[in-house]
């Protein structure tokens, strides 16, 4: 079985699959759309990105698969994998194998993948060493009608991170925080009753998504959420989504209310690459100044008697 990376020579097969990938990054396909594409074969070349394709060959059939790593993130995405019609291809694990191995050269202790969870992928993903890790529905929040408060809602400035941090920890279960790292940089927008309330903002020319941290004991949910929607600045026509994940399941019938429409439920699977091991190292003692450390004597010891 032939595994490589992607060459000029797949160019004209990976454009007829266009329509035939499953994309296991909602928020690029929301913002970006598909990223198969010129654009997406140009970064390929661009020494400052982490982005790797591979593809798998046997028999006459083909299977190409993707994955990226951001900047100054600790995990890496599956982007897509192509076509859809060749899932059950005995090569996905070995090409999902490979696209983890250079996850693992970029420094990334994990790997993510979000799909429907009745996606044929599911199962190869489960037997390629990916677990579920939480849950998340896609509401499109386009059309909730907006109440004009936009004013409620500021940039996140750096003086707001250790509120959103603060967030972060109430609201992100520990079990889940290694996957879902807390925010180092303050960004996205924060709400200005009480700071109970972080959204974090993704834009591309397709879309907008916003993932919000919202506690539990915020008034006025769905006022604010309408708030936000109207005072997005520059959306134009580009329709805006809210990424519900399972530990914040009780947003949906507040969205329900507001008439926003829910997209199909998805789970986040993750295959951990390496994990942290603490190591117990030797520290030499340090003196202070001026004191002095008297030598203690044995007179004897227990069992001999002295002559």
């Amino acid at each position: 079985m032939n595994i490589r990376s992607l060459e000029l020579i797949d160019l004209p097969a990976l454009s007829r699959y266009r329509n035939s990938a499953l994309l296991l990054d909602s928020t690029q396909a929301l913002t970006r759309g598909n990223p198969i594409g010129a654009a997406h074969i140009l970064s390929h070349y661009n020494p400052g990105r982490h982005i790797y394709t591979a593809v798998v060959k046997e028999n006459g059939d083909t299977l190409v698969g993707c994955i990226n790593q951001a900047p100054g993130e600790t995990f890496a995405r599956l982007l897509y994998l192509a076509p859809t019609e060749n899932l059950a291809h005995p090569g996905l694990p070995l090409l999902l194998e490979d696209l983890c191995r250079e996850a693992g050269n970029w420094g990334a202790f994990h790997v993510l993948a979000e799909l429907d969870e009745t996606s044929e992928a599911y199962s190869p993903l489960r037997n390629s060493g990916f677990t579920v890790y939480a849950r998340q529905r896609l509401w499109d929040i386009s059309s909730i009608p907006g109440n004009g408060g936009g004013s409620a809602w500021k940039r996140a400035q750096s003086v707001d991170l250790p509120a959103i941090q603060s967030i972060y920890h109430q609201i992100v279960p520990p079990l889940l925080q290694p996957v879902e790292p807390m925010p180092r940089h303050a960004s996205g927008f924060i709400c200005s009753q009480g700071s109970r309330c972080h959204v974090k903002y993704s834009s591309g020319p397709a879309g907008i998504v916003l993932v919000p941290l919202i506690h539990p004991d915020m008034l006025e949910v769905g006022m604010n959420l309408s708030a936000l929607v109207s005072g997005l600045p520059g959306h134009g026509s580009r329709p805006i989504y809210l990424c519900v994940r399972s530990y914040q399941v009780w947003l949906e019938p507040v969205l329900e209310e507001l008439g926003a429409l829910a997209g199909p439920r998805q789970v986040i699977m993750v295959k951990h690459l390496a994990r942290m091991i603490k190591e117990e190292q030797t520290v030499n003692a340090v003196q202070p100044a001026g004191v002095r450390v008297q030598t203690s004597r044995v007179s004897h010891m227990e069992g001999k008697r002295p002559s």
